[in-house]
């Protein structure tokens, strides 16, 4: 305590007791200041937590949300004190007007203290590790070493340009320190190669001839006149990295190969924020607000005049704490690798992943020279290593004569060129998108160098500023190239003059005003919007300008090519990027049209793409494949595809509800006593829950018994129904399998009444006859379980449909007959693919519809704001939609005017009796319809049911 006379006696020579303002009259009540040896060790300590009310106020919210208590409800003990505010020099000495020596002896102490703080190294910090090897010296020739090991293998009759670009790459890594960077990726990419795993090397990065020849990227820069400054440069101030993408399966087995290979590893963090609604719906809740009424704030539907003093409160107080840190998670893709103890940095935590990760996000991390290395994953990846694998298990030669890094073999492959002229790519990666199908159409692609084009106009802000449509009109109609600046359209002839890439400005900056291709890149930074500061741009803008002059440029013509270029630049798109994923759409492309049943199976396996998967196996059987669902003989938990037969069968994975212990319980007995030969032996073998093999029955997986669902559910429950009701062991015993065995050998139903005999009173008791009525199931049943379990039916949706539904199927046009109907108003009939949702130039609510019509073909509407309000979307289902069909480039669709989904039949599984009205298979029959012209779209096929053309 304050009079503790002994411990005030063991102070230090540089040890002082600190006394806050407030506790001043304490000191002086206590008389602690006149103690010989305690008073002279006193000193004002004025700490500072807040500014203002406002930031304690904030601060106690904060500590309820974390405590996930209400305010009221809020311990003292964990907030700090109000009064510990910044105070201004006079506002402390006259908080301290009492003590006033407490003061002086705080400023002699200051004035006594100095620190001397290192003077910041010139340049940008540097702290990843600095070699690879034992010196820079032994990296460069590693390096080169490589290089010419990729020179034979990419380059097999290089000229001396290649040597050229080669050499002043090399050069300017070595003097920018990043030889082991670029050596990094090598071994981790090389790793990858040997487990087998793909990789795309994407991002600025892939403008490096090195990245290409270390095989980190398969673009070539050369090709494509990339500018290697793009991505490193003497003017760069932020530190370049490489996007390197492996499979989802993969990528954990990569990371952790990091952490094994190198020394001083961890995952990056990133910050989670408040966002308005979260703020609003944290506050509304420690401040004790129903659910209603923060679900009204968060929606914004309250009238401001009438809120009452809480709801006040929670929103004035969201817009103070938005965009607040809320906690750490881990940045998506982020691995750092320091040149010595990883702790020197920063703390680490051990998140769910189990990987150590730094409690700082990648600015930081650029701030204390710490480059992270971008190690994702994406599904398109998986569906190219998965296909190879599925064609190598069928035929290991022609598995073993595809190299899927030879671009040159796939681009000079004439079916990938028809696949993407006809727009035919769903499952491909990035190129299966509704728009993107219908702006490959109308670009007419069949070629690299136009995919990657279209890779880069298709995004957003491109298309925005009008720079996707000044393209496609200028691909299209030569006459309309004249309508671009002579500079611009000499620079850039392969796009039009058209800025398609951030790249674009470069060429410009450089070729046209003489800026150096560091600087250009630097004007291109700008212009994108990452300019620190307006000055910097200002200065950027000069020097175009004058050094434009000076190589005899006129004036006007500078300002007219500025401003072109300041219009288009800050929605261009990184050409390396763009041609990163062509490489990938075409390796996608190419096994999709050499072996699709194989490449669709393996998109359905892996989950990911545009499309639900439902659409996946659409694809499939256009294809060609035959759809079966999933057979307890046949899969596991992935889809298998049998190219002899044209058979896929899906996956249990894909059946809701069915657990994986049940799953991995099936492919282990499988794998250990082959195929099941009845329910019997399913049940002994596996021993399933009656709710997991009512299941398996519904989902159609032991079809191979021949005995209907109806029959196999009635087995089941007999077998497992003392299970089910928990009875005891003994009765267990009694409905073994041995013993269900022998009744359900012929003796299935409820005994039979019989009379008496002569001379008797009661008849001697004769053992029962067991005679199982019919169990038929009612048509469309199995789709119906179906759409339950699986989330889609394996026949036509259209054979859903009623009557009256289908009477108006039978009155539309089809997709294949609308080029013969331009200009016309028609109704299509479509099952619902997707809904692309947009907002006009006036912030109207608008739509893209992209429905599959009778024959599997695609059918493309717009949905303008009048009618997107008055006829909105309603869910899955078949639609009927009215409007005028329009043409622009060849892609043909619908402008909607009105819209209505078509109702189903109900559910046969409720249906009174199980019985469903007649004629429900061939409600389409009476309209026959011809083949669709295309070979490859054959409409739906199935084993299940009839195709959507019966």
């Amino acid at each position: 305590g304050l009079n503790d006379h002994d411990e005030a006696a063991a102070l230090g020579t540089d040890e002082w007791v600190g006394v806050q303002a407030w506790e001043v009259p304490a000191v002086r009540l206590a008389r602690a200041d006149r103690d010989p040896t305690l008073g002279p060790r006193l000193l004002a300590l004025s700490t500072a937590t807040f500014t203002c009310k406002r930031d304690w106020n904030t601060h106690r919210l904060l500590r309820a949300i974390d405590h996930n208590t209400l305010l009221s409800r809020l311990d003292a003990a964990e907030c700090g004190d109000p009064r510990d505010c910044f105070r201004a020099p006079n506002e402390l000495r006259k908080a301290y007007a009492e003590m006033p020596e407490l003061v002086a002896r705080a400023e002699d102490l200051l004035a006594g203290c100095s620190m001397d703080l290192p003077e910041p190294p010139e340049g940008r910090l540097h702290n990843n590790p600095h070699t690879y090897t034992e010196s820079e010296d032994e990296d460069e020739a590693l390096v080169r070493a490589l290089c010419a090991e990729g020179l034979a293998y990419r380059y097999p009759d290089h000229d001396d340009a290649v040597l050229e670009r080669m050499e002043h790459e090399i050069g300017l890594i070595r003097q920018q320190g990043f030889l082991a960077y670029f050596l990094i990726n090598w071994d981790i990419t090389s790793y990858a190669r040997s487990k087998g795993y793909f990789h795309v090397g994407r991002g600025s990065g892939a403008n490096s001839l090195v990245a290409y020849l270390l095989r980190i990227t398969d673009v070539d820069p050369i090709e494509l006149d990339l500018y290697f400054e793009r991505f490193l440069n003497l003017y760069r101030a932020n530190p370049p990295d490489f996007d390197i993408d492996f499979s989802w399966t993969d990528r954990d087995d990569v990371v952790a190969y990091m952490f094994q290979r190198f020394p001083n590893v961890a995952l990056l963090a990133a910050y989670n924020t408040f966002q308005y609604r979260a703020a609003v719906r944290e506050l509304g809740k420690v401040m004790g607000l129903p659910k209603h009424e923060i679900d009204a704030l968060c929606a914004g539907k309250f009238n401001p005049n009438r809120l009452g003093e809480m709801e006040t409160v929670v929103l004035k107080y969201a817009a103070v704490i938005r965009d607040f840190p809320s906690s750490l998670t881990l940045h998506a893709c982020g691995v750092l690798i320091a040149h010595d103890n990883i702790h020197r940095y920063g703390a680490l935590f051990m998140p769910p992943k189990g990987l150590p990760t730094v409690m700082f996000d990648m600015v930081v991390a650029e701030d204390v020279g710490l480059h992270k290395f971008d190690i994702l994953s994406q599904r398109g990846l998986g569906k190219i290593k998965d296909a190879l694998e599925m064609v190598r298990a069928r035929d290991p030669k022609t598995a073993a004569d595809i190299d899927i890094h030879d671009m040159r073999r796939f681009k000079a492959d004439e079916g990938v060129r028809a696949m993407l002229r006809e727009a035919r790519a769903t499952g491909c990666f990035y190129v299966e998108s509704p728009a993107m199908r219908m702006l490959m159409r109308k670009l007419q692609v069949d070629d690299y160098l136009g995919l990657v084009a279209a890779s880069s106009v298709i995004r957003p802000g491109v298309s925005r500023s009008g720079m996707m449509q000044a393209y496609i009109e200028r691909h299209r109609d030569p006459a309309k190239r004249a309508d671009a600046h002579p500079v611009l359209l000499h620079l850039m002839p392969e796009t039009y003059g058209v800025m398609v890439y951030q790249e674009d400005v470069i060429k410009v900056a450089h070729r046209f005003a003489g800026l150096d291709l560091g600087e250009a890149d630097v004007l291109r930074r700008g212009m994108s919007g990452k300019f620190r500061s307006r000055e910097e741009f200002d200065r950027a803008r000069d020097a175009f300008h004058t050094k434009a002059v000076a190589k005899g440029h006129a004036s006007d013509m500078v300002r007219e090519v500025w401003r072109q270029m300041e219009s288009f630049a800050g929605y261009a798109f990184a050409k390396g990027h763009s041609a990163s994923y062509a490489v990938e759409s075409y390796q996608s492309l190419f096994l999709k049209v050499h072996f699709p049943i194989e490449y669709m199976c393996a998109c359905i396996n892996n989950f990911g793409g545009f499309y639900r998967t439902e659409f996946y196996v659409h694809e499939a059987r256009m294809l060609g494949a035959r759809i079966e669902a999933p057979c307890v003989n046949t899969v596991g938990a992935l889809a298998v595809a049998d190219p002899t037969s044209q058979t896929l069968t899906l996956g249990f994975n894909l059946v809701k509800d069915l657990n994986h212990a049940t799953i991995a319980a099936l492919e282990q007995a499988r794998a250990e006593g082959g195929p099941f030969a009845s329910l019997i032996d399913l049940v002994e073998r596996v021993a399933p829950s009656l709710e997991q093999l009512t299941i398996l029955i519904r989902v159609g997986a032991l079809r191979f018994t021949s005995a209907t669902k109806h029959v196999l559910l009635w087995e089941a429950h007999f077998l497992l129904a003392a299970e089910a009701q928990g009875t005891s062991n003994t009765s267990r015993a009694s409905s073994s399998p041995a013993h269900v065995a022998e009744l359900l050998a012929g003796r299935r139903a409820l005994p039979a009444r019989t009379g008496t005999g002569t001379g008797e009173l009661f008849a001697p008791p004769k053992p029962p006859t067991y005679v199982l009525p019919p169990l038929d199931a009612a048509p469309l049943t199995d789709a119906f379980d179906e759409w339950e379990l699986l989330g889609f039916p394996l026949c036509s949706p259209f054979l859903l449909l009623t009557e009256d539904a289908k009477a108006i199927v039978r009155s539309g046009v089809l997709a294949r007959d609308l080029p013969d109907r331009i200009g016309e108003v028609v109704t299509v009939v479509g099952h619902l693919v997707t809904v692309k949702e947009t907002a006009t130039a006036k912030g109207e609510r608008m739509c893209f519809g992209c429905f599959v019509d009778l024959e599997g073909a695609w059918l493309d509407t717009v949905h303008f704001p009048d009618v997107a309000r008055d006829f909105p979307f309603r869910g899955r289902g078949v639609y009927a939609v009215r409007g005028t069909v329009s043409e622009s480039f060849g892609c043909v669709g619908v402008n909607a005017q009105r819209m209505e989904r078509l109702a189903t039949l109900p559910d046969p599984r409720y249906a009174e009796n199980g019985v469903m009205p007649a004629g429900i298979d061939s409600g389409l029959s009476s309209r026959r319809r011809q083949p669709p012209k295309s070979a490859s779209a054959p409409g739906f096929r199935g084993t299940v049911a009839p195709p959507f053309v019966p």
